[in-house]
């Protein structure tokens, strides 16, 4: 079994990964009634006996769960948000080695975050990836978590990438990025956005970009379906992605019902790695398999269902409406339109009682409606997880490398031109050591550069690849 490290950086990094750690939790405590320390536990969590005092090499490999701790870096440079994680019911899950914090913030700016925190704290930061490298037996990936908007999230998470990569260039870096809408509240966050996709590009294996207003409309939908009663059946309030109910945290907090449906993606793309399935899908795969150019790897993420009806039995049209759904945009993570884009390829990750005959039953209903590009016309990975999310009889992430993130490019691209045109809040970027202007021209040409790559390839759509010439081959 392997074991993978969530590196949560910034306000929004840990507020997200604090729903990861409570949700994965709760799932693992609905399978694990004997609370043994399993294969499915190691992935992410350590089993630590506190009552030994040797030092870190206190990891008991096997038996019965004494404490938890969760293969974690928690990075903030601001204290709020981590130390309420260490005083809430998540408290024992982390220890003081795997928190770095400061106490001013990055007010905002990517180059604070980047440059003044990256090069104070880099020591630090490659100390504690190592140490919790070091508890890991086949360590195989990387989970970042921060968002765009902000100065720690954008400019230290995307420092933290670059670390990784200098560190440990074998294990796969996987960002999720969240990232700000037009009417965000931070002025900069467009030159914060700019900056951290060129790091994001260069550096990432693969970004599942969510966008905040996209989080905001599926709260809102599940809320009114929940009120409305209109669908002739109660909806089980547990089983709803925005819902935390069943885990350990007492009081919901205001951004909570937004950050499990993150959490809930994760938790998606993770099963095959904690859980047995009849179809598992690696990790590795998913890079492998749906990144054909190495900065073509934003991949458009949707869950579904959204939540369960009170009614157990689940027809098969039922089934098939959860594949569709995943193709709809009411279910996406960011706004977008897949279908009327290109498809590069599609990843199905299934879990709960589904049968391949099933999943090979819907490819084939909906490959039609997909447009896919030329070369690539069976593009299909899919995997299939015998344990269903904590509420639900089965459940679906579809991952999309699809030209459709292209408009959310633009627009990033437009609204940073618009401060940069007139050089405006710039001062405060360039007054930073090592800060250059050169630093926001080279970020707006690789943005520029990716949205170009996009461009050929939207181009394509529709067009058939002819068979190639054979060459003669000299004697």
């Amino acid at each position: 079994m392997t074991q993978s490290i969530v590196v949560q950086v910034g306000q929004c990094g840990n507020q997200v990964g604090c729903r990861f750690w409570d949700l994965a939790l709760r799932e693992h405590a609905s399978v694990n009634k004997k609370g043994i320390y399993d294969e499915a536990l190691s992935s992410f969590f350590r089993n630590v006996d506190t009552r030994r005092s040797d030092g870190d090499n206190n990891d008991i490999s096997g038996g019965k769960i004494r404490s938890l701790k969760a293969r974690a870096v928690l990075i903030d440079m601001e204290e709020g948000v981590v130390n309420e994680i260490l005083q809430g019911p998540l408290r024992d899950v982390f220890d003081s080695k795997q928190l770095i914090t400061d106490v001013s913030g990055s007010g905002n700016n990517w180059a604070v975050g980047h440059k003044v925190y990256g090069s104070t704290y880099r020591e630090q930061i490659v100390e504690n990836l190592r140490k919790a490298a070091e508890h890991c037996d086949c360590l195989q990936c990387f989970f970042v978590i921060h968002s765009m908007g902000g100065g720690t999230g954008s400019g230290l998470g995307t420092f933290v990438l670059n670390v990784l990569e200098e560190e440990f260039p074998e294990v796969y870096r996987i960002v999720t990025s969240v990232y700000p809408s037009a009417e965000d509240d931070v002025i900069t966050s467009p030159y914060n956005s700019v900056l951290a996709m060129r790091e994001l590009t260069e550096h990432a294996d693969c970004v599942l970009p969510i966008e905040n207003q996209s989080l905001v409309d599926i709260v809102n939908k599940i809320k009114h379906m929940s009120h409305s009663g209109k669908l002739g059946a109660e909806i089980k309030q547990s089983s709803t992605i925005i819902s935390g109910q069943g885990g350990v945290k007492g009081q919901e907090k205001p951004f909570d019902a937004m950050n499990n449906i993150v959490a809930n993606m994760l938790l998606n793309l993770t099963s095959s790695a904690r859980f047995e399935g009849s179809l598992n899908m690696d990790l590795n795969e998913i890079t492998m398999n749906l990144v054909p150019f190495p900065k073509l790897h934003y991949l458009v993420s949707s869950l579904t269902p959204l939540y369960t009806l009170a009614d157990v039995n689940v027809p098969s049209r039922r089934l098939d409406q959860m594949f569709s759904d995943a193709f709809s945009k009411d279910h996406q993570l960011i706004h977008s339109d897949p279908k009327h884009s290109l498809y590069l390829a599609c990843a199905l990750i299934v879990r709960g009682d589904v049968h391949v005959s099933d999943l090979r039953r819907n490819i084939e209903r909906l490959k039609p409606s997909l447009p896919f590009v030329s070369w690539n016309q069976e593009g299909w990975k899919t995997g299939l997880c015998s344990v269903p999310p904590v509420g639900h009889s089965h459940s679906l992430l579809a991952l999309a490398n699809n030209t459709c993130v292209k408009p959310t490019f633009i627009e990033l691209k437009d609204r940073f031109m618009k401060l940069y045109k007139k050089r405006a809040h710039l001062h405060h970027y360039l007054h930073v050591d090592g800060m250059e202007q050169s630093c926001f021209t080279e970020a707006v040409s690789s943005l520029s550069s990716l949205i170009e790559e996009y461009n050929q390839l939207d181009a394509t759509k529709g067009l058939l690849m002819t068979d190639a010439q054979r060459l003669n081959i000299a004697v």
